[in-house]
């Protein structure tokens, strides 16, 4: 199945805010509800060496309107939502991409509502029956036949409306991307600390796809996998929407070797290499993980590289995917990384300071391709310093 919008199919008007529960190709979700990849699993957050993310389907569809680091209480999961599907890539319901940005989808349920204007005012509370009109005026609003919605045109229920997000101005995150390969079928991208890979709450043009889809001018380029926003290192983006979830694949089935790297304290009673099992759910609040009892859904392999002083780096090489799993890891062991805002607890979490990234890194990525049978191997070009003394931080 090709790769592209997402629609949020509801059995009721729900009370999000704009842009949460679908923004076309730019959202990247959760294993779960993705018609393309057929996965049975949702998750709101990729992160460190994820399972295959689900095509393009933000964080914010399950998480509110609040980025996930911000520490603000999000509102409760929608119960009404039913499935993502897919509906193709690079136009949609007439309108194409702009600025790189896929046009947003809403899933229309069976319904009285008078017009559509009636049942989008309700849908997103927050979003004034003024902006819906201004937006319809100007085309902005299509069905999933390429006809444009106009203010007083009567509801019909079980189809879809496009529609573009607005948000404020962004402001430009100060670090960029390096490409590190292109071909035909993928594009390997060195990410920085702090970029999102993909749009969620209030990031949209700075993110790691918006960033390559206008740079590289490919409207269908889609992200196989993720990392955290503070993590940086290897992303890999499939080129044709047609063979993301081939690629995906091979993460799902545990085909992928990961090789991340990390600077942590160093404890002279904890012995190398190890293996950390664990549970991880969902914690309080909701953006942290915790370890709970309970058969092990997490692995990590971890190995001691070198020490300097109180600190060491670290070699982490997971075997499964979940949230957050290698800082949840070296936390429970007592080995928080330097500089994690989220673990140990802090109230409130801290915002980002560009002068202490996160040290983490997706350092190597290593795989049989599934379309030309190599090897590919990619490294960051990016090292995380060592200094002589935690004070160095």
């Amino acid at each position: 199945m090709a790769s592209g919008t997402w629609c949020l199919r509801v059995s009721k008007p729900l009370k999000t805010v704009e842009g949460q529960a679908h923004t076309a190709a730019e959202a990247l979700s959760s294993p779960a509800g993705a018609a393309d990849l057929a996965l049975p699993v949702r998750r709101r957050s990729a992160t460190e060496g994820l399972e295959p993310a689900a095509p393009n389907l933000p964080a914010q569809v399950w998480t509110g309107d609040r980025s996930e680091a911000s520490g603000e209480r999000r509102p409760a999961r929608p119960r009404a939502v039913r499935e993502a599907t897919s509906v193709g890539a690079h136009k949609f319901g007439g309108l194409p991409t702009r600025e790189g940005v896929s046009p947003s989808c809403v899933s229309l349920p069976g319904g009285g509502w008078p017009t559509f204007t009636d049942f989008l005012v309700q849908r997103f509370p927050e979003i004034s029956r003024e902006v819906w009109l201004q937006r319809m005026a100007v085309g902005a609003v299509m069905d999933e036949f390429g006809e444009p919605v106009t203010p007083q045109r009567a509801y019909r229920g079980h189809m879809r409306l496009y529609y573009y997000r607005a948000l404020p101005p962004e402001i430009r995150i100060p670090f960029d991307e390096e490409l590190l390969f292109q071909d035909e079928h993928l594009v390997v991208v060195d990410k920085p600390h702090f970029l999102p890979v993909t749009p969620s709450g209030h990031y949209l043009q700075e993110t790691l796809l918006v960033r390559l889809k206008n740079r590289l001018g490919l409207d269908g380029l889609s992200p196989i996998h993720r990392i955290d926003r503070e993590t940086a290192g290897i992303v890999l983006f499939s080129v044709k929407p047609q063979e993301r979830a081939a690629y995906q694949d091979l993460f799902r089935q545990r085909k992928v070797d990961k090789r991340y790297e990390a600077i942590a304290p160093w404890r002279a009673d904890i012995t190398f290499p190890r293996v950390r099992r664990s549970r991880i759910v969902e914690g309080q609040p909701f953006f942290r993980q915790a370890e709970v009892d309970g058969p092990p859904n997490s692995e990590t392999l971890i190995a001691l590289l070198e020490t300097r002083s109180t600190l060491a780096r670290y070699g982490l090489n997971p075997v499964t995917g979940k949230k957050h799993q290698l800082r949840v890891h070296m936390y429970a062991l007592g080995l928080p990384i330097v500089n994690d805002r989220v673990y140990p607890p802090l109230d409130p979490t801290p915002e980002d300071d560009y002068r202490f990234p996160l040290q983490l890194l997706a350092q190597a990525i290593s795989f049989d391709d599934p379309f030309t049978g190599q090897r590919r191997q990619f490294s960051s070009k990016r090292r995380l310093d060592l200094p002589v003394s935690d004070s160095g931080f």
